[in-house]
């Protein structure tokens, strides 16, 4: 999976610990205990290594926002209007109704 400097960063020092995607059929796939390699944008330089400790689907990001502490998402700010507003850019609401959310609550395994 590919992911931007700023929660690429966040995830190799420990701030995030969940991941979102939408619940497509590729996530669909993962299973707890998995491993996934996240690869830093733009240059795909960089890659990461995880371990899957705990999947939650949700029908909705900010149902999803709701539940998990913004601290889980490498986030100071508490604002779920924006984190929902934030999300959106990346995921449209009609992707997001069709497929629902997903939290990937991970481990660091290397960097």
């Amino acid at each position: 999976m590919k992911l931007y400097e700023e929660p690429f960063q966040a995830i190799q020092s420990g701030k995030k610990i969940v991941e979102i995607r939408l619940n497509d059929p590729k996530r669909r796939k993962l299973e707890q205990g998995d491993t996934i390699e996240f690869t830093k944008l733009p240059g795909e330089d960089e890659k990461l290594i995880v371990k899957i400790t705990k999947l939650c689907t949700y029908p909705t990001f900010r149902e999803m926002f709701e539940d998990i502490p913004a601290e889980k998402f490498g986030i100071v700010d508490n604002n779920i209007e924006k984190r929902v507003e934030s999300i959106h850019t990346f995921y449209s609401s009609a992707r997001e109704q069709e497929w629902g959310s997903l939290a990937i609550e991970i481990e660091l395994l290397s960097s």
